[in-house]
C-alpha cells in the first residue's frame, strides 16, 4: 500500500492528511500552529501517522501548503494554498467552480476552470476585520472561548451592526456595543454579519461561479454556514465541521499521490525507450509546485 500525506501549515491551526492508495483518509492530525512552525508540522504529522498506524518510512510523499509550507522539514515538495485547497475542494465537489477559504488570518475565494485549476482568485485586503481572527477576538472580549463562538451566535436575537472597516476600528465598536447593554450573542453574531458581508464581497470580485465551496476553520460554525447560504442561494456546499478544515492538506495529499504518479509514469517510459529532453524544458517542472504559481 502506497501512502502519501498533506500538511498544512495555517497561521492558526496546522492540519496533517494520511492518503492511502484508494485516496481514504487513514489519518489527521490537527494543532494550534504556534510560533514554532516546524514543530507544529512535526507534532500534527505524528498524530496522522498515529491515527493511520503507520510509521514515516511507510510514506511515499509527502506536500506541504499554507503559508507555513516552506518550514515543513520533512516535505518532498509544497504547493500553494490556493492549488491544495482548489484540489481538496474537488475532491469532495467535483462540480465545485469557485471556492471561499475563511481562515484565521486570510480569506481567499478562487474560480476555478474544468479541470479545477485555478484562473482568478482575490484575497481579504480589509485587515484582521476581514478574517478568522476577528470573530476569535471578539468572542475574547466578550469573555468566551473559540469553540464557543457557534453555540453562542446560535443563541441571538438580532445581530448588532459592526461596520468597521479594519480591525481595530470594529473592535472598538464591539466595546462600545457592550458599554451599551447588548447581548454578547447578538454582537457575536453581529461579528459574522460583518465577516460573512465581506466573504460575499470577495466572491463577487472573483465573478463566483456555481457550484461554490466553501472551506476554512470558520465554517465549523453552523452560523455562519447558515450566513453563507443565505447570502449566496443555490449552489453551496459546505462539509462537515470535523472535515471543513481539513481540505487544504487533503487536496495537497491528493497532488503528492499525482505528482508521485506522474514520476512513475515517466520513468517507467524513460525506462521503456530513453529519450533525450526537448529544448527549452525544465527538469522536473511540475504545474502544482510553487515554482511555477499557476494560481
Amino acid at each position: 500500500m502506497i501512502y502519501t500525506a498533506g500538511i498544512d501549515v495555517g497561521s492558526t491551526y496546522t492540519k496533517a492528511v494520511v492518503l492511502d492508495a484508494r485516496n481514504h483518509v487513514v489519518g489527521r492530525g490537527l494543532a494550534r500552529t504556534g510560533f514554532r512552525l516546524a514543530e507544529a508540522a512535526e507534532r500534527v504529522y505524528g498524530l496522522a501517522l498515529a491515527e493511520a498506524r503507520l510509521e514515516p518510512r511507510d510514506v511515499a510523499y509527502v506536500m506541504s501548503t499554507g503559508y507555513g509550507r516552506f518550514q515543513v522539514p520533512f516535505r518532498t515538495l509544497q504547493v500553494t494554498d490556493l492549488t491544495a485547497a482548489a484540489r481538496g475542494a474537488a475532491v469532495f465537489f467535483p462540480g465545485t467552480r469557485t471556492v471561499l477559504d475563511i481562515g484565521g488570518q486570510t480569506m481567499k475565494a478562487s474560480r476555478l476552470d474544468e479541470g479545477h485549476r485555478v484562473t482568478a482568485f482575490r484575497l481579504n485586503d480589509k485587515c484582521a476585520a476581514g478574517t478568522g481572527a476577528f470573530l476569535e477576538k471578539t468572542a475574547r472580549y466578550l469573555g468566551y472561548e473559540t469553540e464557543e463562538i457557534g453555540p453562542l451566535a446560535a443563541t441571538s436575537r438580532q445581530p448588532v451592526p459592526i461596520s468597521g472597516v479594519c480591525a481595530v476600528f470594529a473592535e472598538s465598536e464591539v466595546i462600545n456595543h457592550l458599554s451599551q447593554g447588548a447581548a454578547p450573542a447578538d454582537i457575536m453574531l453581529g461579528a459574522i454579519v460583518s465577516l460573512g458581508d465581506r466573504a460575499v464581497q470577495l466572491l463577487k470580485r472573483v465573478h463566483m461561479q456555481p457550484e461554490v465551496t466553501l472551506v476554512g476553520g470558520i465554517l465549523r460554525f453552523e452560523p455562519m454556514v447558515a450566513l453563507m447560504r443565505a447570502r449566496i442561494g443555490a449552489g453551496v456546499n459546505v462539509l462537515a465541521p470535523d472535515v471543513v478544515q481539513f481540505v487544504a492538506a487533503l487536496g495537497a495529499a491528493w497532488l503528492g499521490r499525482r505528482r508521485l504518479q506522474a514520476a512513475g509514469a515517466t520513468a517507467a517510459l524513460a525506462g521503456a525507450a530513453a529519450a533525450p529532453m526537448p529544448a527549452g524544458a525544465v527538469e522536473g517542472r511540475d504545474p502544482t509546485c510553487d515554482a511555477c504559481r499557476r494560481d
